[in-house]
């Protein structure tokens, strides 16, 4: 059985705070592409357990889409029509199925960046 597992954290950089309330879906991709799980981020801007947890983890590539639009229009973000950012997705492979993978996502109205975290 694998030990490894998926977390991700979302910071709102541009209002210098976690971003609580972003919906985030995960798939699995391989010859279709496969719903895995959604969730929310809570007040500290993670979800409340792990994305992808020990049980579920394997090596393969993966897609987080985080829901920054949606995200964007509840915080009040000054309004554009169509947003610059809408949905973002992250593509990247899990390789050691014993690791943890941490994928965080830094957003602003107008820019993000990702990386693999610890």
């Amino acid at each position: 059985m694998a030990e490894g597992f998926l977390t991700t954290h979302v910071l709102d950089t541009a209002r210098g705070v976690p971003a609580a309330g972003m919906h985030i879906e995960l798939f699995r991709l391989g010859d279709a592409r496969e719903f895995i799980h959604a969730m929310v981020t809570n007040a500290d801007g993670r979800t409340d357990a792990q994305m992808l947890p020990a049980s579920e983890f394997r090596i393969g590539v993966y897609e987080l889409v985080f829901h920054a639009g949606d995200y964007l229009d509840a915080v009040g973000a000054a309004p554009e029509s169509p947003r610059f950012l809408d949905v973002i997705p992250i593509r990247f492979g899990i390789s050691d199925a014993g690791a943890h993978y941490h994928v965080p996502l830094l957003i602003s109205p107008f820019g993000y960046s990702t990386y693999r975290g610890s």
